[in-house]
């Protein structure tokens, strides 16, 4: 059986590159976050932390973090969050997010992803709200996002 994603970021995160190798690793699993090479800082049940550094890459025309590229960031990090904090017999998906822009996304954000609740095992698929704000190096509030997961019973092996 494969190791857990956190069982692996808690393995690779005590070394000194780990955090980078994990981030690195999971845009190969899932390449378009590739694009915005995000950094996990933290991750455990319940809260996920990720970082992406401002770099003409993420940057618009007006010279800020692009909104997309915050976008991509909150899925990220809300993504990984709902991974780690499910129970094994379940799995997720977003289904939609809606968002806000607070403030001009200058410099390095930050963005801190946590379910709305506890998700819990279950025989039928519900909604799990993860939320995710997203400040700059001054610690204001420039981004946020709400992401609509749907979480459902992984299906039996051998089913499809």
């Amino acid at each position: 059986m494969p190791a857990s994603v956190l069982t692996l970021y808690n393995r690779l995160a005590r070394n000194p590159a780990g955090r980078w190798l994990f981030s690195r690793l999971i845009c190969l699993k899932a390449p378009y976050f590739a694009s915005i090479a995000p950094r996990i800082e933290s991750l455990e049940p319940g809260r996920g932390v990720a970082t992406l550094r401002h770099r003409r890459r993420v940057t618009n025309h007006i010279g800020s973090v692009h909104a997309i590229a915050l976008c991509n960031l909150a899925e990220f990090i809300g993504g990984l969050t709902t991974e780690v904090s499910l129970p094994a017999s379940m799995r997720w998906i977003p289904k939609g997010m809606t968002v806000e822009y607070l403030k001009k996304a200058m410099g390095t954000m930050r963005a801190v992803a946590t379910p709305e609740f506890a998700p819990t095992a279950s025989e039928t698929g519900y909604a799990l709200p993860v939320l995710v704000d997203v400040t700059n190096t001054q610690g204001e509030a420039v981004f946020q996002a709400r992401i609509a997961m749907w979480v459902s019973p992984k299906p039996s092996p051998g089913a499809r």
